[in-house]
C-alpha cells in the first residue's frame, strides 16, 4: 500500500515543498507557543492555579 502511495506522491509536481512547509508551521507553532508561555508573569500563573481551590 505505502509503495502505491509512494508512486502517487513522486508524480506530482512540487510535492517536495510540502514537508518543508509543514515543518516550519511546527516549528513556528511550538516556537510561539513557548514564548507565549514564559512571558506569562509570575502572579498571572499563581492566580489561574489557584482558581480550581476557590470556592464560588
Amino acid at each position: 500500500m505505502f509503495e502505491q502511495i509512494k508512486h502517487n506522491m513522486e508524480t506530482i509536481a512540487g510535492v517536495t515543498i510540502y514537508p518543508i512547509l509543514s515543518l516550519l508551521i511546527f516549528f513556528t507553532f511550538f516556537v510561539g507557543l513557548a514564548f507565549w508561555v514564559s512571558s506569562y508573569k509570575k502572579e498571572k500563573i499563581d492566580e489561574l492555579s489557584n482558581i480550581p481551590l476557590q470556592d464560588n
